[in-house]
């Protein structure tokens, strides 16, 4: 992949106008990407017109809008096209005081989760940093966002597993929370993770790093190499002491996210069990009710089993219920592989 300027830190558009441009140059250039979110070379004014054109050599690295699929909901489905002609999906979801977009980190997953379309695809790809941060700066531009303005939350929970591009997660995330960059808090960035056991260790490591999610599911090892393969490399038991030793901030928890199964992980024994699994961890559990979709062998559970689920999973740590988000437009958590939405009925 040819390197892009939406991607490239401060140091690398130094060394990529040279020494003979004054160090300021860089600086007015970093400012036009990512707090501008200029949409060409063309727009940055500040910089001289011989360095403009010179700029116009290198690619800006934004996605182009290949499809936007709208739910009933307000939630926004987006099919963005990459510079290799691939394409990945983002979606943003607008609530009352704030707004979350949700971002991939790979074309696809290899992560072959049994509940997942996404798994489906297979993996492509890794996303570069610039295409991480470019699907953040194409959904702020086109909602008319601004991070200083409204409460912006990015989770990195669309297709693929981050921790199998960590270096790129981590250099996207710096520029998203530079102040001078992008320009969102930490607090506001989370990572989902399918539970990479050696690679959670070196997340904690970094000294910028979103929030940790573990995308767990199951309250037995047997139960979750059933439903999740991964564990056969990387076993349940190994993943909690991976969350025992995490170094977490003073201000957050460990997420835990659990997908409901009908009749699979969604008895009251599997809440008791999972109680017992997350004992003495600073935590919090988002249960997600199954999102259905074609070639998906499991049902979602009634409403009153998720009640009873999370009744006995909040005498012990907080736990909420993620509301569906996008479901007509195949947007919500573990829906998305392109898949083209239902069409609107006619009216009568």
């Amino acid at each position: 992949m040819r390197r892009t300027l939406i991607g490239s830190d401060l140091a690398e558009l130094e060394e990529l106008l040279g020494p003979g441009e004054p160090a300021y140059r860089a600086r007015q250039l970093y400012h036009a990407l990512y707090r501008q979110r200029v949409r060409s070379v063309a727009e940055i004014t500040t910089l001289p017109a011989h360095l403009r054109q010179r700029l116009e050599e290198a690619p800006l690295g934004l996605p182009r809008m290949e499809r936007r699929y709208e739910s009933a909901d307000g939630t926004r489905r987006y099919l963005l096209g990459l510079e290799d002609g691939r394409t990945v999906e983002t979606v943003l979801m607008p609530e009352a005081g704030r707004h979350t977009i949700c971002i991939s980190t790979q074309v696809g997953c290899p992560v072959d989760c049994k509940f997942c379309l996404t798994a489906l695809m297979g993996l492509e790809r890794n996303l570069t940093a610039g295409e991480i941060i470019g699907q953040v700066l194409f959904v702020l531009a086109d909602a008319g966002l601004a991070p200083g303005d409204a409460r912006v939350n990015v989770v990195l929970m669309g297709q693929g597993e981050p921790l199998l591009n960590l270096a790129n997660v981590l250099k996207a995330t710096r520029i998203l929370v530079d102040p001078g960059g992008v320009g969102l808090s930490e607090r506001r960035i989370t990572l989902s993770t399918a539970g990479i056991v050696p690679k959670i260790d070196e997340l904690g490591r970094a000294p910028v790093r979103p929030k940790l999610a573990v995308s767990l599911n199951a309250s037995t090892e047997e139960q979750r190499r059933r439903l999740m393969p991964i564990t056969r490399k990387h076993h349940l038991a190994d993943l909690i002491e991976a969350c025992r030793r995490y170094p977490l901030r003073s201000w957050e928890k460990l997420t835990f996210e659990y997908v409901l199964l009908r009749e699979v992980n969604d008895s009251e024994a599997d809440a008791r069990r999972l109680v017992r699994l997350l004992a003495h961890l600073n935590a919090k559990v988002n249960l997600i009710p199954l999102n259905p979709g074609p070639g998906i062998p499991f049902e979602t559970p009634e409403p009153e089993r998720v009640l009873a689920f999370q009744r006995i999973l909040r005498r012990s740590f907080p736990c909420f219920i993620r509301k569906p988000r996008g479901r007509d437009i195949f947007a919500a958590c573990g829906q998305l592989k392109r898949m083209a939405a239902p069409a609107a009925p006619m009216p009568a």
